[in-house]
């Protein structure tokens, strides 16, 4: 899902979730749950966050976990600190433009607990902060 607030492009994006066990220890990609990332886009650049819902496929019904905040992060066409190294030539997040990506499992938390407490509004009002916070305005 897409769609234009103002000044940003907000996406929420659901992948689903894969079950690819294999014998062959080269072909095993294991198990993943379904996951949500909120994208909030602005002329600057993305900050994202990333949660991990612990849904699985009714195959590995028995294997269900918690909820887990994974990544507050953001996308920018140029580093935010000395060294920092370009993650990808071309970003959609960036226009096309190289990526420079940074991210926290820590500072996920805080998104996670307004997003329980205040639901989807929540998310998006701590990721314009952040944005604010590493792009201005």
């Amino acid at each position: 899902m897409k769609e234009q607030v103002g000044k940003f492009e907000r996406r929420v994006e659901i992948n689903p979730a894969y079950d690819k066990r294999h014998p062959d220890p080269a072909k095993n990609y294991g198990i993943h749950g379904v996951d949500i990332c909120f994208v909030l886009k602005g002329s600057e650049g993305a900050v994202q966050f990333v949660l991990y819902t612990g849904w699985q496929l009714p195959s590995i019904v028995d294997r269900f976990r918690d909820p887990m905040p994974v990544d507050l992060g953001y996308h920018s066409p140029v580093p935010h600190y000395e060294g920092q190294m370009v993650i990808a030539e071309s970003c959609e997040l960036v226009d096309g433009k190289p990526c420079y990506y940074d991210g926290s499992t820590l500072n996920a938390d805080p998104v996670f607990d307004a997003l329980t407490r205040e639901g989807e509004k929540g998310v998006w009002d701590r990721l314009e902060a952040y944005y604010g916070e590493l792009f201005g305005g």
